[in-house]
């Protein structure tokens, strides 16, 4: 169980076991898979992890990598020929890959977010342009078909010859759940023209009716302990508090240091905040880091400005499951080299723990070098 503080003045808490960070640090890091490596097939992974942040092909094999045993890659890409597992538009309208399941249950739910999206991104150059209309000429377009972006708009063009296809496309992508079928990713793909297809013809599921509430289990059993404005942060849903209100009977209601109130899945892991976090290596973009309003239980303050910049989130690396550092892979000649930055005050001891890391990573995500090497700054 988690370490708790006792209610004091002081603390604004005023009921329910108080954790504190490094207690939320551990049961954040035991349901991202990350105390460990764990021997899991592949789509349970997927699943248990809430899905992947895809924006880009490799983070998504670099972020199993780091937390299942004997992690293949193949083993993911014969999921998304089986189309078990799907990447699509979902979580803050980025790419994440996710199991089918959950993205036919998610879809509806996020479904309001992308409209708005769809509103701010592509408004003014869809104007005068039905959108209803759009979401019934694009399935109707689509319906048993794969088509890259281009081709979908230049088809939808035929109605709207005004508009340019480009704005038609996207806006078709934001408001008709669709999926972006194999090449789309598969590791190595680099570039090329997104395919696209609806999401029930691959899929073979009509959308549910939205269901909210496992969006918020979803993120409490990956997540977890969470406060709702930290679900909101990870999902782009807003006004979650009545969901969140409506599912108390069935939550466990805890506190952080700072008397702010956080929910939880009554059984959800919460090991001992002493536990041992093994040195890790993560992808730029790893759902670790974007899944809370307050990262500090994985991101101290101090280092934010050092992973964030503006849009951009370096790769991490975590020491004592706490982000200490940053690393890039290089690659010159046939040499591919790690190159790791660690943050001042991390301690001399790990540097051998980190570079017998950096060297099974270097190995894996460059294994057509000759040679794999590890520089620490």
């Amino acid at each position: 169980m988690g370490e708790t503080v006792r209610d004091r003045p002081g603390t604004g808490a005023t009921g329910g076991e108080v954790l504190t960070r490094r207690a939320l640090n551990r049961a954040t890091l035991a349901r991202q898979l990350l105390l460990r490596r764990h021997a899991l097939p592949v789509a349970d992974a997927v699943h248990g992890l809430a899905g992947l942040n895809a924006q880009n092909t490799e983070p998504p094999y670099l972020g199993l990598w780091a937390r299942l045993d004997g992690f293949r890659p193949g083993d993911l890409e014969a999921l998304l020929h089986e189309r078990r597992v799907v990447r699509g538009c979902l979580l803050r309208y980025t790419q994440h890959l996710v199991t089918a399941e959950d993205f036919t249950r998610w879809r509806p739910v996020l479904q309001p977010v992308l409209d708005r999206v769809q509103r701010s991104a592509f408004g003014r150059r869809t104007a005068g342009v039905d959108l209803a209309e759009l979401a019934a000429r694009t399935r109707e377009t689509l319906r048993g078909r794969t088509l890259t972006r281009p081709e979908l708009g230049r088809e939808l063009a035929r109605w709207w010859p005004d508009h340019e296809p480009s704005a038609l496309a996207w806006s078709a992508q934001y408001l008709v759940p669709m999926v972006h079928p194999p090449p789309e990713g598969l590791r190595g793909r680099r570039g090329g023209r997104t395919p696209m297809a609806l999401a029930e013809d691959l899929l073979g599921e009509p959308p549910p009716e939205p269901d909210p509430e496992a969006l918020v289990t979803a993120h409490l059993a990956a997540f977890g302990p969470a406060t709702v404005r930290d679900i909101g942060a990870w999902s782009g849903v807003t006004r979650l508090g009545e969901v969140v209100d409506a599912m108390r009977p069935r939550l466990r209601v805890l506190r952080d240091e700072a008397g702010t109130e956080l929910v939880d899945l009554p059984d959800a892991p919460r090991p001992d905040p002493d536990t041992p976090a093994p040195v890790r290596l993560l992808p730029e973009f790893d759902n670790l880091l974007l899944a809370h309003r307050d990262r500090t239980r994985v991101l101290p303050d101090e280092y934010r400005s050092k992973v964030i910049d503006g849009a951009a989130h370096s790769p991490t690396v975590l020491v004592d499951g706490f982000v200490c550092g940053t690393w890039g892979l290089d690659r010159t000649d046939d040499t591919a080299t790690v190159v790791v930055r660690l943050f001042a005050g991390v301690k001399d001891t790990v540097e051998a723990e980190v570079r017998d890391e950096a060297h099974r990573l270097a190995t894996f995500a460059a294994p057509e070098a000759g040679q794999h090497a590890v520089t620490l700054r």
